[in-house]
């Protein structure tokens, strides 16, 4: 059985997805760990900040993106 595909006109959607996604776990996962350690309840705090700043920084990748590429074209080659 073939899986089915996301359409490509949803890539940069799915891009920012999982860009916000795994951006804010690992910062989310260090300033957790800088600001409380690693007590007994440091997974649920991770988990919590996380979805917290994952929830702010989608929206704001889907906003900002296309200028930043703008801008990058711009500047580069």
């Amino acid at each position: 059985m073939i899986p089915r595909r996301i359409p490509r006109r949803f890539a940069p959607y799915v891009f920012a997805l999982l860009l916000a996604g795994v951006m804010t776990l690992v910062v989310s996962g260090v300033v957790t760990l800088l600001n409380v350690g690693v007590p007994p309840d440091f997974v649920g705090r991770w988990l919590g900040a996380w979805l917290t700043t994952w929830l702010i920084a989608f929206p704001v990748l889907l906003v900002v993106r296309p200028a930043v590429h703008r801008f990058v074209e711009r500047i580069t080659g």
